[in-house]
């Protein structure tokens, strides 16, 4: 006959959950006006490009797409743009489409201000690079569904708290690949400048970031790609857009609606990525 000892006489248990339950979530409710206030910027932003996107003519958006997949990718990736989006118009998303382009521009635009000084800054230090790095692992392990947690409870449910957690999401490959640009610019090009008398800034803004331009351009791609995979996701916390179709779609287990939201999103997803990626090159 063998002898079992009760939980309760072998297992240690931390009660961290209960811990933030009672503690971190109480605190971060208490601040939810403060990161109301902090948020504004980012909800001026998605707003005007929201609106400007939807009241510019579907023509007019027709050629300002051919112009940058031509110029970028040539003719015939400028006749697939064009077949791919009079594909979204006829679906009738393309007011979800427009949406979520905005979302898209919205977080890049605010990954680009806050990663490239942050990326300058880890290349400049060492121990902010050390620093950093932890941070940047924790941001890119992390599940992004994980991020709608605390969002929801700062920032409530909607548009804007949907972009903030694709810029959380998207960032770390600004900050890594800025970081890893200026890095590899060559000390030979900066005691040059130095000899001509130039200050640290005049070299950063006319030497390193120019020679970087190239990595850190393919850092703002790959935040891109993260954005539009993640303002999917925040479709979760009330983000409207293609995401919002394609949940819905699935809560009414509605195929048809699902793969034609589904469809629209690789469709911008693929006209972005090659732009993007072909400007990025070029440089």
């Amino acid at each position: 006959m063998s002898l079992k000892l009760a939980p309760s006489d072998y297992e240690i248990y931390l009660p961290i959950a209960e811990w933030i339950e009672k503690n971190i979530k109480e605190w971060l409710f208490m601040q939810r006006p403060l990161f109301k206030k902090l948020s504004s910027p980012i909800d001026t932003v998605l707003n005007s490009l929201e609106y400007l996107f939807n009241i510019i003519p579907f023509p007019v958006a027709i050629l300002i797409f051919i112009y940058f997949a031509y110029k970028t990718n040539g003719f015939k990736f400028s006749v697939m743009t064009v077949i791919g989006l009079v594909f979204i118009d006829l679906v009738d998303l393309w007011s979800e489409s427009m949406t979520t382009l905005a979302m898209i521009f919205t977080a890049v635009i605010f990954c680009i201000i806050i990663g490239i000084p942050l990326g300058i800054l880890c290349s400049r230090s060492k121990i902010f690079e050390t620093i950093m790095r932890p941070i940047l692992d924790v941001m890119q392990t992390i599940p992004s569904f994980v991020y709608l947690i605390p969002v929801v409870m700062l920032f409530g449910i909607g548009l804007t708290p949907g972009v903030i957690a694709t810029i959380i999401f998207a960032l770390p490959p600004t900050i890594r690949l800025t970081n890893l640009g200026i890095r590899q610019v060559g000390k030979g090009f900066k005691e040059a400048g130095s000899s001509l008398g130039l200050t640290k800034l005049v070299i950063l803004i006319k030497i390193e970031i120019p020679l970087a331009l190239k990595t850190i351009m393919a850092g703002v791609n790959q935040t891109l790609m993260l954005s539009l995979s993640m303002v999917v996701i925040a479709a979760l916390i009330g983000a409207g857009g293609l995401g919002l179709t394609v949940y819905i779609a699935l809560g009414r287990l509605d195929i048809g609606s699902a793969v034609i939201g589904g469809t629209g999103i690789v469709i911008l997803a693929i006209i972005l990525d090659r732009i993007t990626q072909k400007f990025a090159n070029t440089k």
